[in-house]
């Protein structure tokens, strides 16, 4: 339902999109109170409350007062309150003399004040400071527009992106049991796969960049280099501690339930022979002098996210080297991230129409019947995963005194996201959101996340052990005491080394295969089920990238308690 408001009048219309109100009123002390009462209904009427409520009508508040002095004579404001898919927008209007309204919210007030209103305006700067980025000003004409963007609230992403879901199954299963071949074919061909890889692309586009002055100004940031050499290695110790629990997790699985029993059948290993020609070397020695590049423009062609990690700390801690220019160097990495970072989030606001293709097409191409065919096999998987989420809560609880609730439930949103992506690299800026929502301190998570999509692969670990055992068995291939020890190293070494897109991990098992014995045709087994299989590699990967970040901004006092457990944030 969508409503019109001017003045007195009230209007309304249908909107397939969401509401639109808007209101019209003096420019003065009585129009501001009947803006920001108008604003606070319906807030409220869209379901923010709180603590979230009262930032965004102080926001508000604090504009239209400023807007109002420079509101030229006889004109009024206009305000408009917009909801997009949960998403919450104001625009404010009016004519008038150009100025900056956010000069206002970010000005420090005297360090002498003392009096209980001059401490209430203290706090109320400090929370409008904290919304500044989210108000943007424009003039044209001579014409006001302030525009102030709301999050969207955690419940209605996690029901849009669990409905888009829902709904692309079911178009999906219709379609396979109603559509003609050559129709679903030719939808698939020409236009689901071109949305998900235009939207895979979009965000593999920025993914280089900003990884590269995210870490760059997070390493720009850090004065003490012992402080980052002390967060860095606790980091990549829960990365190393996750790995091996995810790998065990995994075989623990397999001899739990024993699964593999399909019959590979000659169509099936011919399928997988263009596949499992592709090999990846595991070698501990090239996978370090590979992080060094022999030039400074391949990593970002390549997206390769180690050798961007190695050039972003050479660039960050050589910025407090340059003297008079640090200042500037700094302020420029930063306003790069800045710009990166809005970039990914307009990415993001069309991931609906990215999960619904991304979904729809996977049920075209796999159906039930493969799933079911594999079901011991996916079910075990499926397990060793569930497992390992419980071992994340447990290792929130027991080394950083966190109760994991409040993780979960403002994680769960972004959990469902990365699932539709099956790309870990893919799910940086995702990620990277989502610490910011957790209370981490952006120095932390800005060096976290991206060492985590590239070292960090607990998913990715727990999948090897799973069906590299399930294969074997499938074949007879016994596995001795000694190939277990071989193939956890060698699972370990493959999760570093390869790469966070899809399709990696049926390469990493083909490796792990020839390992054990058993044909690297094997794979073919599998293969119908990957894509659906990787989505959830690429779930817990992200959990894990997640989860550890929290667990070392606790230990260095890096995590805001309060955002933490707010539900609201």
């Amino acid at each position: 339902m969508a409503l019109y408001v001017k003045g007195e009048t009230e209007e309304q219309d249908m909107n397939i999109f969401g509401r639109r109100a808007e209101l019209t009123a003096d420019a003065n002390d009585a129009g501001v109170g009947e803006i920001v009462s108008f604003v606070r209904e319906h807030l409220g009427r869209n379901g923010i409350k709180g603590k979230e409520l009262y930032r965004e009508v102080l926001a508000v508040e604090e504009v239209t007062i400023s807007l109002a002095k420079y509101t030229a004579a006889g004109e009024s404001i206009t305000v408009r309150v917009a909801t997009f898919m949960g998403r919450v927008n104001i625009e404010l209007m009016s004519k008038g003399d150009r100025y900056n309204p956010t000069d206002s919210m970010t000005e420090e007030l005297p360090s002498d004040a003392e009096t209980a209103e001059a401490e209430f305006d203290m706090i109320r700067r400090a929370i409008l400071k904290s919304l500044a980025d989210r108000i943007k000003y424009r003039y044209f004409r001579g014409t006001h527009r302030i525009y102030i963007t709301g999050n969207m609230r955690k419940k209605t992403l996690l029901s849009v992106t669990l409905g888009t879901m829902a709904l692309a199954i079911v178009i999906g299963l219709i379609l396979t049991m109603a559509g003609s071949a050559q129709f679903n074919d030719i939808l698939d061909d020409y236009i689901l796969i071109p949305i998900r890889t235009m939207y895979l692309n979009a965000l593999k586009m920025v993914v280089a960049p900003l990884v590269f002055f995210s870490i760059a100004t997070c390493i720009a940031r850090f004065s003490d280099m012992s402080e980052l050499g002390r967060i860095g290695g606790r980091i990549l110790f829960m990365y190393m501690v996750t790995t091996f629990i995810a790998v065990m997790t995994g075989i623990g699985a397999f001899y739990l339930f024993k699964p593999g029993s399909p019959i590979p059948t000659e169509a099936v290993l011919e399928s997988a022979k263009e596949l499992t020609s592709k090999t990846m070397d595991v070698s501990i020695k090239d996978m370090i002098v590979n992080i060094v590049p022999n030039d400074f423009v391949q990593p970002f062609v390549e997206s390769n996210m180690i050798q961007l990690i190695f050039l972003a700390v050479l660039c960050g801690a050589g910025t407090g080297m340059i003297g008079r220019y640090s200042d500037s160097v700094r302020n420029g990495f930063e306003a790069l991230n800045a710009l990166f970072s809005k970039i990914m989030l307009l990415i993001i606001n069309c991931m609906p129409v990215a999960i619904f293709a991304s979904f729809c097409s996977m049920m075209l191409n796999m159906g039930v019947a493969t799933i079911v065919s594999l079901l011991g096999i996916f079910a075990t998987f499926l397990f060793a995963l569930f497992c390992m989420m419980i071992i994340y809560c447990l290792l929130m609880l027991i080394l950083a005194r966190l109760n994991p609730i409040p993780f979960l439930k403002k994680y769960s949103s972004t959990m469902i996201q990365v699932f539709s992506l099956a790309s870990s690299n893919a799910a940086i800026p995702l990620n990277l959101n989502a610490c910011k929502g957790l209370g981490i301190a952006s120095k932390l998570y800005s060096l976290s996340i991206p060492l985590g999509a590239t070292l960090n692969m607990d998913g990715g670990c727990i999948y090897m052990a799973v069906f590299a055992f399930a294969l074997a068995k499938t074949y007879g291939v016994d596995i001795s005491a000694a190939s277990v020890t071989a193939l956890v190293m060698s699972i370990i070494i493959l999760s570093v080394g390869a790469p966070g897109i899809p399709g990696s991990g049926l390469i990493c098992l083909s490796v792990l295969l020839i390992q054990l014995g058993v044909p690297a045709e094997a794979v073919g087994l599998v293969m119908g089920i990957d894509s659906l299989v990787g989505m959830f590699r690429c779930m817990n990967n992200c959990t894990g990238d997640v989860a550890v970040s929290t667990i070392v901004a606790k230990w260095e006092g890096l995590l805001d308690m309060d955002r933490y457990r707010r539900t609201d944030a």
